[in-house]
């Protein structure tokens, strides 16, 4: 078939490569600018590698945006990991439309965060979402779905790179072949069911050492790599990545002040938090790297009885 790919970085690489090693035509290629001073995005240079058409306009709301989509003559659209808003007129070009990666079930957890907050929220199964694109968030029919399980462990980057990443690839391919040869089916989304959440950012990342242990925990698994889990320990931020929770059974049985420092050993530290202890395996202190807990506390940074987050 013949496509147009719209998308950017590693995600929109990977598909880029998946619909050209088995010989479909990518006709060209649409994705943002980049920031300045930012590296080249992947997309882009993979792209350019392969003597792929590149587009790189400020919106894909402009005539200019149009006319190349005509001009391209696709059989379908394939939107990999968009942040620019994508108009019906422009999508709508292709012979069979277009059709775009979403990284949950549809309809919960539109927006730009939508692995994060599942396990944040600690949801046992999450997926992704092959859907059309409408004027509306997230909010257009949908063509497939896969479903993959959220272990009690699992962090943001397990769940994405593990998982979502490869199934989103395989899954873009598949839902192409469906819509082509006019095989597939559109499911209008249940909106009583629809849920929305914005970024998950800095602010949302801030562990309140007074919340539930398995809500902290939840916290520092969604945000793992990124934004990163944080508190502050003597007027700097620490972030937290790697980490185990340890739940107690009865309130007395928590020892030491809320947010506090209660146990080191020669590989990690542990934090009181209610309902248990956080046991912190990696972390960055201030602007240091991220470095295991081991290192921290081998440098004389972290110790006994200090609080978190104060």
């Amino acid at each position: 078939m013949r496509i147009v790919l719209i998308g950017q970085q590693d995600f929109g690489k990977a598909v880029l490569e998946a619909f050209l090693a088995r010989g479909d035509k990518v006709a060209g290629v649409f994705c943002a600018p980049e920031k300045p001073g930012a590296r080249a995005d992947a997309l882009k240079v993979a792209a350019q590698e392969k003597g792929v058409p590149v587009f790189q306009l400020q919106s894909l709301k402009s005539p200019e945006a149009t006319a190349k989509m005509r001009e391209l003559n696709a059989d379908i659209g394939i939107m990999a990991f968009v942040l620019q808003f994508a108009p019906q007129d422009f999508v709508s070009i292709p012979k069979h439309g277009t059709i775009q990666y979403h990284p949950s079930l549809l309809p919960k957890y539109r927006g730009p965060s939508s692995i994060n907050w599942p396990i944040i929220r600690g949801d046992t199964k999450t997926g992704l979402t092959i859907f059309r694109p409408t004027d509306g968030l997230d909010e257009g029919p949908i063509v497939l779905q896969k479903e993959t399980a959220i272990a009690a462990d699992d962090t943001l980057g397990t769940v994405y790179f593990d998982r979502l990443f490869p199934m989103g690839v395989k899954a873009m391919l598949e839902a192409a072949d469906l819509v082509v040869a006019g095989k597939h089916k559109e499911t209008v989304q249940d909106e009583s069911h629809a849920t929305y959440e914005g970024w998950c950012r800095k602010a949302e990342a801030r562990l309140n050492w007074a919340n539930h242990v398995d809500f902290i925990y939840n916290t520092i698994r969604g945000c793992n790599p990124a934004p990163g889990a944080w508190t502050t320990l003597g007027g700097q931020e620490l972030q937290i990545f790697d980490a185990r929770k340890h739940p107690v059974r009865t309130f007395s049985a928590v020892k030491g002040k809320i947010g506090e420092v209660v146990e080191v050993t020669d590989k990690s530290f542990q934090v009181s938090a209610q309902g248990g202890r956080i046991e912190v395996l990696r972390a960055k202190l201030g602007d240091g790297k991220k470095v295991t807990a081991a290192e921290l506390l081998g440098a004389g940074q972290i110790k006994a009885g200090a609080l978190l987050g104060t």
